[in-house]
């Protein structure tokens, strides 16, 4: 728990949120408006709080955690799953919103030594932006797929019309990015560093902006563990079950995915590598992911050590770090 202050569990729903004290128990429920917002924030400045923890709700808690940080009490968002996993293994199987902000409260407290990323709201920003290019690519890719077939002169116009307004509003959204990127100086800084490496772009140095700002700052492991590209053991007894990855970040780990493709035919330590692994008989999918992780490792290492690219020293260059 924070020096000289008390953590509080948020739960955030559409029209309304929860918030639950448990030391001692006090609740308070508000409306999902900017009147509600002032509402609690009172409340918790009253109660002396200086951490507010949340689950990551679709979209719903970016106001409320940038409302609180404006106001000095310092957010957490959390995954979901941990917090119900946690619920599940205190044998709590009812679930309402009051309850949830219980359960993210002592979820919380049980977890309070975990570091969080400091809250950044231009990284925040560039986060919503790289996130809408995300569905604008995906959308883009589907109406591409359904341009393919044969149809109706009425909808293929339509469909051709869709995809050039999305393809427009998509570069749109890329110039935005690059733009508040290279206005921020240690964000264009990780931006040239990123880009330095033979196979990694304009899009996954955005990507490692918005939804891994923990690279550079952790170990290597954990770095691996949070793109979920950590392989965990699956062993019992005398049984020794095959490693598998599990958990992290689906949007990096697909970025970086298509990075690592492009690097083990451009960047010769992750090529020398990928060959290797695929001579000594893995599959093109373990092979792939462990280049993947040799990769992130070495990105890791040259953000925590600020340099740019070095193809000598990169083979080298990424010690593996608690």
């Amino acid at each position: 728990m924070p020096q000289n202050g008390k953590i509080v569990g948020i739960d955030v729903s559409k029209r309304q949120v929860e918030g639950c004290l448990r030391s001692p128990l006090e609740r308070l429920s508000a409306a999902n408006t900017p009147q509600g917002r002032q509402q609690l924030i009172a409340w918790l400045r009253q109660r002396e709080v200086t951490l507010a923890v949340m689950e990551a709700s679709g979209g719903y808690e970016r106001d409320w955690a940038e409302a609180l940080g404006a106001a000095g009490i310092a957010v957490k968002i959390v995954d979901p799953k941990r917090v119900r996993y946690f619920a599940k293994s205190a044998g709590r199987l009812a679930k309402n919103d009051p309850i949830d902000a219980a359960m993210i409260a002592w979820f919380a407290e049980t977890f309070a030594a975990e570091a969080a990323p400091a809250d950044d709201p231009e990284r925040a920003l560039i986060d919503r932006l790289t996130t809408a290019r995300a569905l604008l690519v995906r959308l883009e890719s589907q109406v591409g797929q359904l341009v393919e077939h044969r149809q109706p002169a009425l909808v293929a116009r339509a469909q051709q019309a869709i995809a050039r307004t999305i393809g427009v509003q998509r570069r749109r959204l890329e110039a935005a990015i690059t733009a508040k990127i290279e206005a921020h100086a240690p964000f264009a800084r990780r931006r040239e560093i990123i880009e330095s490496v033979p196979g990694l772009g304009p899009r996954f140095a955005a990507g490692a902006i918005a939804w891994l700002p923990e690279l550079g700052q952790i170990g290597n492991k954990p770095a691996a563990a949070l793109v979920g590209i950590a392989p965990y053991d699956d062993d019992s007894g005398a049984r020794h079950g095959e490693r598998h990855i599990k958990g992290g970040r689906r949007e990096i780990r697909d970025l970086l995915y298509m990075a690592t493709l492009a690097a083990t035919r451009c960047n010769p330590p992750i090529k020398a590598h990928y060959r290797q692994l695929r001579a000594r008989g893995k599959s093109f999918k373990v092979a792939l992911v462990a280049c993947m992780r040799k990769l992130i490792v070495i990105l890791n290492t040259m953000l925590r050590q600020d340099h740019k690219w070095n193809p000598c020293a990169a083979p080298v260059a990424a010690p593996v770090l608690a």
